[in-house]
């Protein structure tokens, strides 16, 4: 499978994995200077790429990566995101600053990661009944904390 990718910006990095085993590759920040992210704040950063997956059988998500996440509370302002299969834009990354400290973007940063998954494109059937199962109905912490 290939993933093409084009540079819209001259200094764009292409994604890289960290090793062989990383199912992500880390995107990289295109900006001509630093971004600081305020406690609370949400922002906009630009990778200064473009992809275009094989076909509507796969799509890319976007991550936090996970140290920004766990040390500085930087994460995906929209939880994950979705790079469609027909999308040719740029990829931009929403971040938000969850923590109490300013956080500082720097040009080239490594910013969120990317996993291209398989997509399953079911047909819709509208059903009045559903299968029985043990848990049913039980929503949130139906199954108990342990």
């Amino acid at each position: 499978m290939e993933l093409k990718i084009k540079k819209l910006r001259e200094k764009a990095k292409l994604p890289t994995r960290g090793t062989a085993g990383s199912a992500g590759m880390d995107l990289y920040a295109c900006i001509d200077e630093s971004i600081t992210i305020n406690p609370g704040d949400l922002t906009v950063i630009p990778t200064g790429i473009a992809i275009a997956l094989p076909d509507n059988s796969c799509v890319a998500y976007l991550y936090a990566r996970s140290g920004l996440g766990v040390k500085h509370g930087i994460c995906l302002s929209n939880g994950v995101g979705v790079i469609d299969s027909d999308y040719r834009g740029e990829v931009c990354v929403g971040l938000c600053n969850v923590s109490s400290k300013p956080y500082t973007v720097s040009p080239f940063e490594r910013i969120a990661q990317m996993v291209i998954s398989p997509v399953i494109i079911p047909d819709l059937v509208e059903t009045d009944t559903l299968n029985d199962t043990e848990r049913g109905t039980g929503g949130f912490g139906s199954t108990g904390k342990e």
